[in-house]
């Protein structure tokens, strides 16, 4: 994997990432949010919420003034202010949330897991200031094939440099990881399961410059590439995803895990 450092650097575009990923947050988010149980009548934290696109749901489903959200990239916190305007939404790490014990009825982390440092923590944290019986849930892409656009890149990647990183042994990215954490943390009547949501293309360039300003690792490691490497990777990408001509759609599948706090 790229370093964490320069990964996390990568998340400060905020146009980038809604290019990149935000598109499928989109899709995700409500289906998401139907999957954990988000009541309507009780505060709602968003932990990690990017810029805003599961906090804009989850005030459609709550009222903007029951939502709290965090995140770590000042940028990402600004843009989703504007996006969620009477929302509470503060600068702050997952492992450490800045909220009193038991203040939301449910506290969701979408594609945040495999991102935290101290996982454990930020679940224990996550379980502390949901009440009592409260849903705790959290989701993260299938690296192992199911997220087909990102499948698609590393192994592109590989195919250009066999050293190349790759996301296949992300945390939470196969199933039950999510729902082990889960337990570890004391969260009972833990379910688990899957999301799939598709997302459309309106050609194989969309795609491409989507990544080349994406954030997290794929962007990261775009940018760590000469332009020769880079193209290179354009046209192994293109081969993986079978040379679309037009528009065409990737399909991407989630895995989540919801407990009681």
């Amino acid at each position: 994997m790229t370093s964490p450092a320069f990964e996390q650097a990568r998340f400060e575009s905020v146009a980038g990432y809604d290019r990149f990923m935000g598109r499928y947050s989109e899709a995700l988010a409500p289906e998401f949010a139907r999957a954990a149980g988000v009541p309507a009548d009780e505060h709602v934290l968003d932990v990690g919420c990017g810029t805003g696109i599961l906090t804009q749901v989850l005030a459609g489903v709550a009222g903007a003034n029951r939502v709290a959200a965090v995140d770590p990239s000042e940028p990402f916190v600004a843009a989703c202010r504007v996006r969620v305007p009477g929302a509470d939404v503060r600068v702050a790490r997952a492992e450490s949330l800045p909220f009193a014990d038991e203040s939301f009825g449910c506290a969701l982390a979408q594609l945040v897991f495999h991102f935290v440092e101290d996982r454990s923590a930020a679940a224990a944290e996550m379980r502390r200031v949901t009440r009592p019986g409260g849903r705790v849930a959290a989701c993260v892409w299938d690296f192992t094939g199911g997220m087909t656009m990102l499948r698609a890149y590393w192994d592109a990647a590989r195919e250009v440099d066999p050293n190349a990183p790759d996301e296949r042994e992300r945390f939470g990215g196969r199933p039950g990881e999510l729902a082990r954490l889960w337990r570890e943390a004391g969260l009972g009547e833990v379910e688990q399961g899957s999301v799939q949501v598709s997302c459309r293309y309106q050609g194989f360039d969309e795609l491409w410059e989507s990544l080349t300003d994406a954030a997290g690792a794929v962007g990261a490691h775009v940018a760590s590439l000469e332009a020769a490497k880079r193209e290179a990777l354009r046209h192994a990408l293109r081969r993986q995803l079978g040379s679309p001509v037009g528009s065409f759609s990737l399909t991407a599948r989630a895995w989540y895990a919801v407990g009681t706090a």
